[in-house]
């Protein structure tokens, strides 16, 4: 059965999200596929498990269903993310077929909007490697 992602409100995302200086950290390499793995921090709050997805990659098969491909497409064009549930995790779903740093770069300044930060208050550090 293809995945559906659970829409998250981001006014529903802890506060410290649109007023913390935040990092994006990865907890894997960005060639690692349609999924990174990885985790919202500020200094002194707990993590936030967050990992980008993309949405397009279809083989073996298809990452989402067809509905929420389209939701998520919608709202890039939009210049919007999807913020939701993916299983247990929370995702950042983008169009696309796999991550470099430019459009990581460019969720985490859509999702700093979506929660009413400044975007020079989000930060990555990603792990290159596989």
């Amino acid at each position: 059965m293809l995945a559906t992602i659970d829409d998250v409100d981001p006014f529903d995302l802890p506060e410290w999200l649109g007023t913390a200086d935040v990092v994006w950290r990865s907890d894997e390499g960005l060639s690692t596929g349609h999924q990174v793995a990885g985790r919202l921090t500020a200094d002194g709050e707990d993590d936030l498990v967050c990992d980008l997805l993309a949405v397009d990659d279809a083989y073996p098969e298809p990452v989402v269903d067809a509905a929420t491909r389209t939701r998520v497409h919608q709202a890039w064009r939009h210049g919007q993310v999807v913020v939701g549930r993916l299983d247990d995790r929370m995702v950042l779903a983008v169009p696309g077929t796999g991550f470099g740093p430019e459009l990581v770069l460019d969720v985490l300044a859509r999702l700093a909007r979506s929660v009413g930060a400044h975007t020079e208050r989000y930060a990555a550090l990603l792990r290159l490697g596989g």
